[in-house]
């Protein structure tokens, strides 16, 4: 018989005690148009400053679903309108982060079928360039999951992951 320890009044096996990692959720859009992508280039946030993303964010708070999280991120980050009827998950990365944390995450990448407004930078002291590129031609300085998400989500590829060693 395995060893009973007791927490908070309720019994847990000790062989069921593990730590279990803290994986933190970020929403992705995915905007196309003319087979070119938009893409924005970070700035001044502390991380790949100087490279290429698509616009993104985190969920605020407990309540907001990550359809919520996109639809907000969108509007804040690009000034852009879109339904939550009008996104669709289109691709999932299980993502480790080493630098500058050792963090693991969901990226949920959303595609939008119909949007309304131009999109312009609306943080202008996170943002330095926004603009529409092929996707056959995608900058050098694009995050490399994101690159990897993209080419992901150009095959019909749902599910990828990155940054971890192939021996576990």
């Amino acid at each position: 018989m395995r060893e009973c320890i007791k927490a908070d009044s309720a019994p847990i096996f000790s062989h069921m005690i593990k730590e279990r990692p803290r994986v933190i959720p970020t929403v992705y859009l995915v905007l196309t148009e003319n087979n070119r992508i938009l893409l924005s280039r970070r700035y001044n946030t502390g991380f790949q400053d100087g490279r290429y993303s698509l616009p993104a964010g985190h969920l605020n708070g407990r309540e907001e679903t990550f359809i919520q999280a996109m639809v907000r991120e969108t509007r804040e980050e690009i000034g852009v309108r879109i339904e939550p009827e009008n996104l669709e998950l289109v691709h999932v990365m299980h993502r480790k982060q080493s630098k500058p944390t050792d963090e693991r995450r969901i990226n949920l990448f959303f595609r939008a079928s119909k949007w309304e407004g131009e999109p312009r930078i609306m943080e202008p002291d996170r943002c330095d360039d926004l603009r529409w590129f092929n996707l056959n031609r995608l900058p050098r300085n694009t995050i490399p999951y994101v690159r990897q998400a993209i080419k992901c989500v150009r095959n019909r590829i749902f599910y990828s992951e990155y940054g971890f060693s192939s021996e576990h």
